[in-house]
């Protein structure tokens, strides 16, 4: 059985003036509530793996693994900690050697082996972490983006995008519910399937690149920096 090629999604939150964290690694803007972190988790449920940096993995690791023994950490932060812990994980690292709670380190960005792992049966795999999304960039391994727009002016941080002289055009704004926004970027004139967010005030910008193919401040989630 042939099965389709799987994707590899960037997945992070990113204030209205394109940063995905503050000075100091800041991400107390991001505007989580239980209705957004609900629809994370539905996302990140579907994904065959998730694909982090080591500072992004050692941030989750830190949390995740028991932040459902809790009895105040109950809902979506329960629910994301039974995910996190069952989701095959791939961290890159050349200083890790081994890490726990179903963890692959892996020690460089080798395009092949990226294309290998995407030709495995299973759902698509979710890129976090700026430092590891612009190794992936380089070599075009990214096959869409999906970024959550806070609206919040921060002024200064770490960019999401590295500066380029690269233009990506972008599909049409589409209307959704709840006065929010989701656009369709790509750069081979396919537009990807449009993904509303629910709630009022956070966009959703989607981004492909054609055939060729942490939530809450506190806790560190999936959409966080790094």
């Amino acid at each position: 059985m042939r099965f389709a090629m799987r994707k590899v999604i960037y997945f992070m939150s990113m204030s209205l003036d394109g940063y995905i964290e503050g000075p100091d690694r800041d991400i107390d803007w991001h505007q989580v509530d239980d209705d957004l972190h609900h629809a994370f988790n539905e996302q990140l449920a579907a994904m065959g793996g998730f694909l982090h940096g080591r500072v992004v993995h050692e941030l989750m690791a830190d949390f995740w693994p028991t932040a459902d023994q809790d009895p105040a950490a109950a809902g979506p932060t329960a629910e994301f900690a039974v995910i996190w812990r069952n989701m095959p994980k791939y961290v890159y690292s050349r200083t890790l050697q081994r890490a726990d709670w179903n963890t692959t380190v892996v020690h460089d960005v080798v395009p092949e082996e990226v294309m290998a792992l995407k030709e495995q049966p299973g759902g698509d795999l979710a890129l976090g972490g700026a430092g590891l999304a612009a190794s992936f960039a380089a070599l075009d391994l990214i096959d869409e983006y999906w970024v959550y727009v806070h609206p919040v002016l921060i002024g200064r941080g770490k960019p999401m995008f590295p500066l380029t002289d690269t233009r990506t055009p972008c599909g049409s704004r589409a209307p959704v519910p709840s006065a929010t926004v989701s656009w369709n970027c790509g750069t081979s004139g396919r537009k990807s399937p449009r993904r509303a967010d629910r709630r009022a005030g956070t966009a959703v910008a989607r981004s492909g690149t054609g055939e060729r193919n942490h939530m809450a401040s506190d806790p560190p989630g999936p959409a966080a920096g790094g």
